[in-house]
């Protein structure tokens, strides 16, 4: 299987698996318990935290543990929207945002709350005037994802934010597909929370996390006894946290090689050279994440192109909507014509891609391109 699905998910690195190993059958205990099993649990936890706090350039307070991105989401959301209802009930947000936003914005809708959806261009980006013109006395919280899952459009953050701030306003980012792939340094964002997926980074599904500036407080999603500083209830999920932490410091030890960004341009060239004005790029050419193509073929539907690659794992965009036969939410909302639209499919590569299976691509989509092209001459 030649794998290019890894904005869904990506495998476990073998390094953070020999990292959970110990924490599976050897030091099990409660991180809450005062004897030496429970004392190293803790210890692991610490040690983890500090992992994802240096990748983020915050400190370990800063950082709780969750399910995962959902969760982080909900999480900020639900916990801005109780904390500072008193002070406004607005919320600014994007229509291209994941699930986990945009459904919690629309839950907070029948409790009262204003959403403004902003649109985006037709490269997925958010206009930094739109956002300067949605906010009113009312609006509390501003949550636009860091890069999208589909396009891999990075969005202005660090102008949004200054913006926000300016206001007074806080500023939330869904950052799972941007974490471990470009710099997400929450002092230069500017933002108050930031969101990530431990699936989306080579650590397992289930495990996540959420950086909270230092001095804001958020009513907890998840009630009960104190860990996480009081802000998420329940016994901590120990191997998993020791995953994510390996994660992170393996993504720190990564980022800045442009290998991916290298491998990506190269697919695209290959493509673009085989394939001429019969592909078409969706996302920003230059501000989008270094891992993930989204192509359209002309005349072609996405689906069926997907359907007849050998052994290849790849998308037509989110995973939450595969099965689906039908263009893109996303895409729809870029305004891309829909017969481009129909025909896109998304090639996310990661750590383990490699040019040959690149080329073993193309060659397959020779055969299916241009083997329709003949029959429809």
């Amino acid at each position: 299987m030649i794998y290019l699905d890894y904005n869904a998910t990506t495998p476990i690195d073998k390094r953070v698996a020999k990292a959970m190993e110990p924490y599976i059958y050897n030091i099990y205990g409660n991180p809450s318990s005062s004897h030496e099993l429970g004392q190293k649990a803790k210890s692991a936890i610490k040690k983890a935290r500090g992992q994802i706090a240096e990748l983020l350039e915050a400190t370990p307070e800063e950082i709780i543990f969750t399910s995962g991105g959902s969760e982080s989401n909900n999480t900020v959301i639900k916990g801005v929207a109780e904390a500072y209802q008193q002070q406004g009930n607005h919320i600014i947000t994007s229509q291209i945002e994941h699930q986990a936003v945009i459904n919690v914005c629309k839950y907070l809708e029948k409790k009262g709350f204003k959403i403004t959806y902003l649109p985006v261009d037709r490269y997925g980006m958010v206009n930094v005037e739109d956002v300067r013109k949605a906010i009113t006395n009312k609006t509390i919280l501003i949550t636009i994802m860091h890069a999208n899952n589909e396009v891999g459009t990075i969005q202005p953050l660090k102008e949004i934010s200054r913006i926000a701030h300016e206001k007074g306003i806080l500023v939330h980012t869904d950052a799972a597909q941007s974490v471990g792939k470009i710099s997400t340094k929450v002092g230069e964002l500017g933002i108050d929370f930031l969101s990530i997926a431990g699936h989306k980074l080579y650590a397992p599904k289930g495990i996540g996390a959420l950086y909270i500036r230092k001095g804001i407080d958020i009513e907890p999603l998840i009630h009960g006894a104190s860990q996480e500083f009081g802000k998420r209830a329940g016994t901590e999920n120990v191997i998993f946290e020791v995953g994510l932490g390996k994660a992170c410091e393996l993504a720190n030890k990564d980022l800045n090689n442009g290998h991916l960004k290298r491998l990506t341009d190269h697919f695209y060239d290959l493509l673009v050279n085989e394939f001429n004005n019969q592909v078409t790029l969706n996302g920003h050419p230059e501000k989008r994440l270094p891992n993930t193509l989204n192509v359209s073929f002309k005349g072609l539907n996405g689906f069926e192109v997907l359907s007849q690659l050998d052994d290849i794992a790849a998308s037509t965009g989110s995973a939450c909507h595969s099965g689906k036969k039908e263009a893109s939410s996303i895409l729809q909302v870029m305004s891309i014509d829909k017969e481009i639209a129909m025909g896109a499919v998304r090639f996310s590569l990661g750590r383990y891609t490699t040019k040959e299976e690149l080329e073993n691509v193309v060659e397959q989509l020779r055969r299916i391109v241009l083997g329709e092209r003949k029959n429809e001459n």
